[in-house]
This record gives structure tokens, sequence and C-alpha cells, in this order.
């Protein structure tokens, strides 16, 4: 499947980011006929483990493992063997070139291994506290280069390095872009975490080929015609690129 070919039911990847599994439940039952890509990230996945991940593959959805594996790469390599024991579609791994080599090695069959660059948590000031040089968009760009040369399948960014990893690295990659805000959003309730932040017509205008969305859409006052809304924003950005 090309970039091209995506489902706009499938372009919003839709983050699961709950303690309570009947929560979760609740919100792929509510969205399903809206979004049918959801993600598992490392809170719910501890709460629920592979059930929680069963549930929304047997509603023919798609699934997003987010855990970021790092570890020793004989253990990172096991972990993806046990990651394709179940329907997972794409699965995240942060870590350097044997981590990597480990975790590409052991991938068979449809699942799409993805290398996180740089979290969007992350900016500027964070890489001057940790004693880092030069800039976010450098370092995102050089990991981004790695993994794919390495066998990933692609990568996670932010939407404001989409476009320099479009063009740099070709078309053959994906790219999932986390920290969407929709800009005409004002449901939102909290304080946000996120620094490097796009809208979703922003990031697939650069060349992403997914967009990751949780609180925007969860705490929205109605959070399908949200759902609703971000569609017809990327259905937009699709036409126009």
């Amino acid at each position: 499947m090309t970039m091209n070919d995506i489902p706009l039911d499938e372009r919003i990847i839709f983050a699961l980011d709950v303690a309570d599994v009947s929560e979760a439940r609740r919100l792929v039952e509510l969205l399903h006929g809206e979004i049918r890509f959801f993600k598992v990230g490392l809170q719910l996945f501890l709460a629920g483990w592979w059930p929680v991940i069963d549930f929304i593959t047997k509603r023919g959805c798609k699934v997003m493992v987010d855990l970021k594996f790092f570890d020793i790469p004989e253990t990172v390599a096991l972990a993806v063997e046990e990651l394709q024991k179940h329907k997972v579609t794409f699965a995240t791994i942060h870590g350097n070139d044997p981590i990597i080599r480990a975790a590409v090695a052991r991938k068979t069959g449809d699942m799409k291994l993805l290398a996180v660059t740089v979290l969007t948590s992350f900016d500027e000031s964070d890489m001057r506290d940790m004693g880092m040089t030069g800039s976010i968009a450098d370092l995102v760009l050089l990991r981004a280069k790695k993994a794919i040369a390495l066998g990933c399948d692609g990568v996670v960014s932010s939407g404001l390095e989409a476009r320099s990893l479009r063009a740099s690295a070709g078309g053959s990659f994906i790219i999932v872009t986390p920290g969407i805000r929709p800009g005409l959003n004002r449901d939102v309730i909290g304080n946000d975490d996120q620094k490097r932040v796009a809208t979703a017509r922003d990031a697939i205008v650069a060349g992403a080929d997914h967009v990751v969305i949780g609180r925007p859409i969860r705490d929205a006052k109605d959070p399908l015609a949200m759902a609703r809304s971000v569609k017809e924003e990327i259905a937009q950005a699709l036409a126009g690129r």
C-alpha cells in the first residue's frame, strides 16, 4: 500500500491513552465507525495486556503498539517476536543501531517497525539541558536516515520535520506524526505536555501518512464530530498535496 492508497478512516490513529480497559473499549466502540486505527501505549498495555489488542483487531481495526522498545538487542528481538503473535500493524522501537538491527532481523509478516526519532515533548531547550548541540530537525533527520537504512519501515516524528524527512528520504517509508492539535479545538481541558505540535492538515501536507490524535478527540464535547472534522481536514490536505 502506498501513502496515497491509505483509507481515510485509517489516516487518524486514535491514541487510547487511558488506564481503564472498559473506557478503552467504550472509545473503540464509539469511534470505530469513523476511525479504524488505534494506538495502545504503555499505560493501557500494562492495564489490559494482549486482550486489549485482540479486542481491537477482532473488530476489524488496526493497532499501533507504541511501547518504544529500548533494551539490549536480544530482549528487543524477543519482544518483537511476541508482538507478531497478534495482529499488530505498527510497533515502535527506540534505540541505537544494534537494537534496531535486532528488531528488524526478527520481523516477519505484515507488521511494520517504526523508529521513534525525537519525542514531541522534547524541544531545543531540552537538547541544551542535555549538553547536545545542533538542532532537533538535524537530529530527527539523522536518526530517521539511520533507521531506514537499517531496515525500519518508517519513523515517528513531529509534523514540523515531516517535510524535510519526506524530501530527504523519499516516499517509500511511513511517517507517523503525533502531537496533533486541531487549530480550532477549544474543548480540550488540562495542560499540554506536547511541545512540537502541528495541525493534522499541516502534517499531511508536509508528507505524513498518519496522524496520532488522542486528547483533542477524546476530550471534545462531541468526539465523533471532532473525529469527522479532523478527517475532513485530512481529506482537504490530501486533495491539495
